[in-house]
Parts: structure tokens; C-alpha cells; sequence
């Protein structure tokens, strides 16, 4: 027997008209916990739209603060905002949105030292981060946690993104460390346009909801990528690897690592 009020009812009406989600879908979104990893491009619309879906728990994660070159692309602040803690902003916007959601505000950088502990107790992660070291570092903690997890990256006009459950291929078997420090530009050094980071957010959220509800195929052993210039989608398949150095036969990665990483990506997501 499910307690929905007519309110929730009335708001979550068009998941439950839905024939693959229903009411029995829709409480299992309810009872979901669901950790966003950067409340920055990427970590706004996923936010939000779990938000408006009825996710039971979110968790943001992100230690900086809002700035005006935020606003082009990560919605879920605005200008009033500009100086406060990102988590802040986040909770308060989530809020409105949906008084029903329970907000975990974790005002911190990830670290190998604390990494496990915050995503230990959610069903599932989003990666909406912007460097390279803390991709590595939550992938190899999801998989040392046995956490399922949503990659996303983004970059000028590409996004790329794909699925990990246990089991399945991690960010290791595909990109096997991480590039040298400042190799890579990030959104921060090289740009981004805004509605990418909208486009491949509500990707992620899908992809989260799906997994909550048991909903169609996640996109797991598969690369999604894009170009906006184009609209050329591409799906690759990838595989889990048994030379992977976490998730392989003979692991070489059985601890955390805290990579170098250059000084603005610290802050820049």
C-alpha cells in the first residue's frame, strides 16, 4: 500500500500514467538516494530535474561558491546567489522546486580520504565534475564501494557519458589513468556551450531514474557521445576489461589516490 498524498499524486501524475512506472515506480524514485558530485554545469540540471521527478534523496556535493561565470550554464543558480556556497544555492532551488525531496548539502571537495564515507549510503552517484583526478577518483571509489554511477564529461561543444553498475566496464578500462596535470583543458580553461551541460545533464538524470525504477537499458559497456556543432550522437561499445588496473584480474589501483591536479580545477565545475 502506498501513502501518496493527493498532492504527490497530482504532481508525479504524468510519471504514473506511465505504463513502465506507474505508482510502484514512482515509490521506488521516492525511496531513492541519489549523491550529485558538483553542483556546477553538469550537477544543476541533474539536480533538478531528480528533484522535480520526486527523488527521495539527494546529496550534493561541492566545496565552492557561486560566480558570475557560473550562471551561463549551471541553472540551478541565479544572480542573487553569486557568493554563496554552491550547495546552498542548490538546496534552496531544489526546494522550490519540490518541498517533498530530503537535501543533503555537503559543502566539501572530494578527497580519497572522505570519498567513501559520502557516497556510501546512496543507491546511485552522478559525476558532474570538471577534471580529471576526481573522475578517477569516483570511479575507482564506486567500484571499490560497489556503487552503481553516471560519467559525464563535457567540453566547448562535446559531451560524453556512460553507465557503470558492478560488474560492468569502469572509466579505467577505458582511459587507464589519468592524463598528465594541465594536459587536458578543462570547461574553465577551453569554454563550453551553456545547453551542453543541459544536454548531457538530463542524460544523467535519466539514466538515474532508470536505474531507481528498473526501466529500460541502462547505458552500461557503452560510450554515448555527442557533438552540438553537428548533432551527431554515437554510441561505442566498450568492455569490461581484464587488464582494467582496478576492476581486472591482477589490480595494480587498491587504494585512492588523490592525482595532481592544477589549481583552478579545483574550483571550476
Amino acid at each position: 500500500m502506498y501513502d501518496f498524498t493527493e498532492e504527490e499524486l497530482n504532481r508525479y501524475s504524468r510519471h504514473i500514467l506511465l505504463q513502465d512506472v506507474g505508482v510502484e515506480g514512482q515509490e521506488k524514485i521516492r525511496q531513492g538516494k541519489v549523491l550529485v558530485i558538483g553542483a556546477g554545469g553538469l550537477g544543476a540540471p541533474v539536480a533538478m530535474y531528480l528533484a522535480a521527478a520526486g527523488v527521495g534523496t539527494i546529496g550534493i556535493v561541492d566545496g565552492d561558491v557561486v560566480d558570475l561565470s557560473n550562471l551561463q550554464r549551471q541553472i540551478i543558480h541565479t544572480t542573487p546567489d553569486v557568493g554563496k556556497a554552491k550547495v546552498i544555492s542548490a538546496k534552496e532551488t531544489i526546494e522550490a522546486i519540490n518541498p517533498n525531496v530530503k537535501v543533503n548539502a555537503i559543502q566539501e571537495f572530494l578527497w580519497a580520504d572522505n570519498i567513501r564515507d559520502i557516497i556510501r549510503d546512496y543507491d546511485f552517484i552522478i559525476d558532474g565534475t570538471d577534471n580529471f583526478p576526481v573522475k578517477f577518483l569516483i570511479n575507482d571509489a564506486c567500484v571499490m564501494e560497489g556503487k552503481p554511477f553516471s560519467h559525464g564529461g563535457i567540453l566547448r561543444f562535446e559531451g560524453q557519458t556512460f553507465t557503470h553498475l558492478p560488474g560492468t566496464a569502469c572509466y579505467r578500462c577505458m582511459f587507464n589513468a589519468p592524463p598528465p596535470a594541465g594536459a587536458v583543458p578543462t570547461c574553465s580553461q577551453a569554454g563550453v556551450l551553456g545547453a551542453i551541460a543541459g544536454m548531457l545533464g538530463t542524460i544523467q538524470a535519466a539514466e538515474a531514474l532508470k536505474y531507481l525504477t528498473g526501466v529500460g537499458e541502462l547505458l552500461t559497456n557503452k560510450l554515448l557521445t555527442f557533438n552540438a556543432k553537428t548533432m551527431d550522437f554515437r554510441k561505442i561499445n566498450v568492455r569490461k576489461t581484464a587488464k582494467c588496473p582496478l576492476c581486472g584480474e591482477h589490480p595494480t589501483v587498491t587504494e585512492l589516490i588523490d592525482y595532481e591536479q592544477a589549481a583552478c580545477d579545483l574550483k571550476n565545475h
